[in-house]
């Protein structure tokens, strides 16, 4: 049954946060985290996830969809955030919820804890999803007859932290997700696009969902885990 509940997230100087979480739970043996991707993917992606997140469901495995702190409903500022700080938030996550295995929506593979088995469905590192925002910054500047360069925009970013798609990032965690590469992790399997089928939905300019794309990432999940 899909429902809305409480955590309890850790913020720096041992601070926290009441953030919210998405769930389907019945207290079942499989209990899979899932962080999604980051920012305006995230946006775009969360329909489609949600519906991932009912088909597992169904086939008899709970899911937990947290926001971490400065993320979608959450009370806190993301410019404030750090790549480090989103980390610890997601194995505090795992711990509360109990969670036994995991799922990654594109660079919320940057996020993973370490000692969860499970999957990372396309994987993409930080560099391409703000490099991926600062263009679609550039361009909405051309359009609306302002010229911002690139370059321009990464410098700032850099020296004082940058509005991206509406987000606040700041420099700190600018920096941080600019080298952020996916680590290696033998636990975790990947899930390339083309095994899903068809364009990925981050590509679509408004958030969307695909059934069919929905039924393959569930089915390839759920498949695994009957198999352990």
């Amino acid at each position: 049954m899909r429902s809305f509940t409480y955590w309890t997230a850790p913020l720096p100087g041992g601070g926290t946060s009441e953030e919210t979480a998405l769930t389907f739970d019945q207290d079942r043996e499989c209990r899979l985290l899932v962080l999604p991707s980051l920012f305006d993917e995230a946006n775009k992606l969360r329909r489609q996830t949600v519906e991932v997140m009912h088909r597992l469901d169904l086939s008899g495995i709970d899911s937990i969809l947290p926001d971490l702190p400065g993320c979608n409903d959450s009370p806190q500022p993301s410019g404030t955030q750090t790549l480090e700080d989103w980390r610890f938030a997601a194995e505090t996550a795992a711990l509360h919820f109990k969670a036994t295995h995991l799922l990654t929506i594109r660079c919320g593979a940057l996020l993973a804890p370490d000692d969860l088995p499970g999957w990372r469905y396309a994987p993409v590192n930080g560099r391409s999803i703000v490099r991926s925002m600062i263009r679609a910054r550039t361009i909405a500047a051309k359009e609306a007859g302002a010229d911002e360069s690139s370059s321009e925009l990464e410098k700032i970013a850099r020296q004082q932290g940058i509005e991206l798609a509406g987000w606040g990032i700041g420099k700190d965690l600018f920096a941080s997700l600019y080298d952020a590469k996916i680590p290696e992790n033998d636990m975790l399997i990947d899930i390339e696009q083309g095994i899903v089928g068809g364009p990925g939905l981050w590509m679509r300019a408004e958030p969307d969902e695909d059934p069919e794309q929905a039924d393959a990432l569930a089915a390839i999940i759920a498949i695994g885990l009957a198999d352990q």
